[in-house]
Parts: C-alpha cells; structure tokens; sequence
C-alpha cells in the first residue's frame, strides 16, 4: 500500500481557458468540420450544447462549422424561432454520412478535439519550469510513510527527486524497489493538464488515457474559474502527475509514437504519456531489448530535455522530456552498461535487505494490515529456528509472503486465524525450496 501524497499548497500551473472563436483553438476549419460531422454520423442526432461538449469545446467555437455544414445540406437543423442556437438539433442528412465516411477513411478518430502540438509543447515547457521542486527530509519521510526505510535511503531518494534527474533504484529481490519507484510520485507536486489529443500538420495523436492518468474532480483549486471568469478548455483534462510502470514487457517500439494503420490516428509512446511525472522501468535488463539498446535510445532526451519522435512522413516532434524515469532492478548496474552510460543516470540508490529490527517492524505493519494480531516471540522464534541454521538473508516481502501463507494453511486445516510457530514453520517450508544443500528463495 502506497503512502497518500503528500500535501502541497504552493502555485500551480494555469489551466488552458477554453477557446471562443475558430482562431482560438488553433485547429483548422477543415479538421473542424470532419470531426462535427463523424461525431453526428455516429449519433445521429445532437443539440449544438452536447456536440460542443463532446467536441470540448464551447458552441461559440463550432457555431461557424455547423453553419458551413448546414449551407451544405450536410446537416439539418432542427428547431428555430427563440431557440438559442445551442439548443438547435442538428441531425447528418445522407450527404452528411458520406462526407464523414470519406474522413473515416482516413481517420477513425472521433472525440474532443485535439490541442495544436506547439500549444502543449509551450504548456509543458512552462510547467516544468514552474513546478518547484521541494522534497525534504520532513515530506520524503511522509511520502514514503508506509515502507521500513532506513533514514540512508531516504536521504538518497529525495536529492534524486529536487534533481529531476533518473535514478537506478537497485537491490536483491524482494526489497520493495517497484514500491519505492512508485512512491516518488507523492513527492511530486502540483497538478497537470493532459490534452486527449494533440495535433501536428494534420495527424492527431491520442495521449490521453484513462488507464494511466487519474482524473481529479472540478473541486480542486487547479482550475480558478471564479477567480479568473474564465471558463477551461475541456480539451484538456486535469489530472495527477503520472505515474507509468512498464517492465519485461517494453520493446523498444514502444518508444515511439504507434501509427493506427486502420484508426489512422497515433498513439502516444510510454515517455509522452507520462510526461510531467514518473516513468518507472521495472526489471530493467529484462526486456525485450538490451539495457544498452534502451539507455542508447534515451541518451539525448536525458541530458537535453527533448524527446524526437517521428510521424509517418518522416517529420520529427521535437516532444519535452519532462518525466522522471526510475530504473528498478535486481542487477548491479555495473553489470547492465558500462561507465559512459551510469553517468548520465545520475542517482543509484540501493535497497538494501532490512535489519531484525526493520524486519520485525515490516512483520508487526503486516500484521495490523491483516488484522491479526503481532507477537514478538514468534517473530524471534522463526529467527532463531528457521532463518538462522540455513543462513538465510531477510527481505523485505518476507513477512507479508509468510503471513498470508500461514493464514492460508490455518484456513485450509479449519484452525482460527491466527499465527503460530507451527503454522509459520509450515509457511517457511512451503515458501523457500531447499536443493540439498543450500536454499534459496523464489519471491524473485
């Protein structure tokens, strides 16, 4: 379980305020035009208020397309007299439907329409030069709260965190490496705009994603609506700074944008979609690519701050690198690339294996969490009987493994939840493998 994050009142970044004309959005009359029309050609039927919302914009800045399209017989209207002109249903004719297929055959895209690329560019640049960095001893040890840390790594973990540089977060299995990357979030302050879609030269790029970003509700001071008398682009959605785990799974692919050959559209790369907070690389030297390959593909984003990703035509967006990437490993970073590369990678912090006193800390915190309760002397028996005669190291997961595990089996065998030597020993045996001649854990 994560620490909540921690709380920040210093100055946030203004929210986009939402365009009123044409101009104002900074998109084409003509890439206007094919969105109002798919979204009616797959609704039917909308009032010009709902087509605005979906659209995020306001009517007042789709009111000249829905004329256009109206003229056309693309579109009709109905409704008239003192109806206001949001309040106009607007229905796609059968001429309208196949002006949309037209666009559909080149683009499936159909949503809020997208933010120009050079205005998100400027956004970014401007939040990450905005958005103080002040990670103490104070608010490192409330954000990372809910982990057995020693006061070492918690001191290494903060300087990395003001720095905005990467960092290798390294150390034997089990320790709690992806839980610790995780946390740097809550050290992060502020809060961000995520355009759904951004637009560059006619390609739309899907950045957005539900899955990844968390959405804040309309009561946060983000958005100063009353303060300013500004209404905010719903083009954009406020959010938590990002937090993206990928692990053995990323390829090298994945790094750049993804063409839709049938959406016709992009999808953001991992990088993008977590600009503004922290990307976290889980088993780094497990993927489906070589350590050098990864760090060679990020060598000039890393040190330059700007990220070039190319479109199908050849042209390259020079993206902001604004994200923290944490590289969690099991391997000693020596091992993974060599010098010239460690340097650009300025922080190495390692997890180390708790002490007996940190252990029985972690084993107590297990406890509560399942609502059992603690003793000592079982923790000290298991010690001194099981983990002592085969000179076993301590991990941080061992508690939580073995206590589920040992809860498990008093369940199977009809017992009361509720630790015991015996139970704890079955655990112990059922959890580590003994070859022979030396045992070895499989919580890898």
């Amino acid at each position: 379980m994560l620490a909540a994050p921690v709380a920040y009142t210093g100055p946030v970044v203004p929210f986009p305020v939402a365009p009123h004309t044409i101009e104002d959005t900074g998109l084409s009359f003509d890439l206007l035009e094919q969105l109002v029309l798919k979204v009616l050609h797959f609704s039917g039927e909308l009032n010009g208020a709902e087509l605005g919302r979906r659209l995020g914009l306001q009517y007042s800045a789709i009111g000249p397309v829905l004329d256009h399209v109206k003229h056309q017989y693309l579109v009709e209207v109905l409704g008239s007299g003192l109806v206001a002109g949001p309040a106009y249903v607007y229905r796609i004719t059968d001429a309208g439907r196949q002006r949309a297929m037209l666009f559909l055959e080149h683009s499936h895209y159909v949503g809020a329409a997208p933010v120009p690329f050079e205005r998100y560019e400027a956004y970014l640049r401007g939040f990450m030069a905005a958005v103080p960095r002040a990670a103490t001893r104070d608010r490192v040890r409330q954000a990372f709260g809910e982990l057995v840390l020693s006061q070492r790594v918690l001191d290494q973990l903060g300087p990395a965190v003001n720095g905005g540089h990467s960092l290798f977060v390294y150390g034997p299995p089990g320790n709690g490496k992806t839980v610790i990357s995780q946390a740097i979030r809550n050290l992060l302050d502020g809060e961000i705009a995520i355009p759904q879609a951004i637009e560059s030269n006619g390609h739309i790029i899907q950045l957005y994603d539900a899955v990844i970003h968390e959405t804040l509700d309309d009561r946060s001071p983000f958005v100063e609506e009353i303060d300013t008398g500004h209404a905010p682009d719903h083009r954009w959605v406020r959010c938590r700074r990002p937090l993206l785990t990928v692990g053995g799974e990323l390829t090298l692919e994945e790094l750049d944008l993804s063409f839709g050959s049938v959406s016709g559209f992009y999808q953001a790369p991992v990088q993008m979609s977590a600009n503004g907070g922290v990307l976290v690389i889980d088993d780094f030297g497990r993927q489906r690519c070589s350590p050098a390959s990864l760090l060679n593909r990020w060598i000039t984003p890393l040190e330059s701050r700007v990220d070039y990703l190319t479109l199908q035509t050849g042209q390259k967006l020079p993206v902001p690198f604004g994200v923290l990437i944490v590289f969690a490993t099991n391997i000693k970073p020596t091992e993974l690339v060599d010098e010239a590369f460690l340097r650009r990678i300025h922080y190495k912090v390692f997890a180390e294996s708790p002490s007996v006193a940190d252990f029985k800390q972690i084993f107590e915190r297990c406890c509560y969490q399942r609502g059992i309760a603690y003793d000592e002397s079982l923790v000290n028996h298991l010690l001194a009987e099981e983990y002592a005669p085969r000179q076993m190291p301590l991990r941080g997961c061992h508690p939580r493994d073995l206590i589920s595990q040992a809860l498990s089996i008093a369940e199977y065998l009809g017992e009361p939840e509720q630790l015991t030597t015996t139970l704890l020993k079955m655990a112990f045996q059922t959890y580590f493998v003994d070859d022979g001649s030396a045992t070895t854990t499989l919580d890898g």
